[in-house]
């Protein structure tokens, strides 16, 4: 699952809100184990979801960093390749 938790720094554009709950959500799935947590959880599941995203939401306006913004057509195309290089293509 946390594969699917992708860089949100330093790309122009910047990170949405719906990209940081995005990532917020695999976060908590991935602690939990819970893909959707029973109806007895689903209420410490939902608060722990909102509350990594506004960590995750407050790390992202704090971080600084020198280096220009990063592509993400460039940085997808290069997941791309790297995915070929490793499991190869088809």
């Amino acid at each position: 699952m946390c594969r699917n938790i992708k860089t949100l720094f330093n790309f122009d554009p910047p990170a949405t809100d719906e990209e940081i709950q995005a990532a917020a959500l695999q976060f908590v799935r991935k602690l939990s184990g819970f893909n959707r947590p029973s109806k007895i959880n689903e209420a410490a599941f939902d608060l722990a979801v909102e509350q990594v995203t506004d960590a995750a939401r407050t790390l992202m306006l704090s971080l600084v960093t020198l280096a220009p913004p990063r592509n993400r057509e460039v940085e997808r195309a290069k997941a791309v390749a790297q995915s070929l290089r490793r499991f190869g293509g088809g």
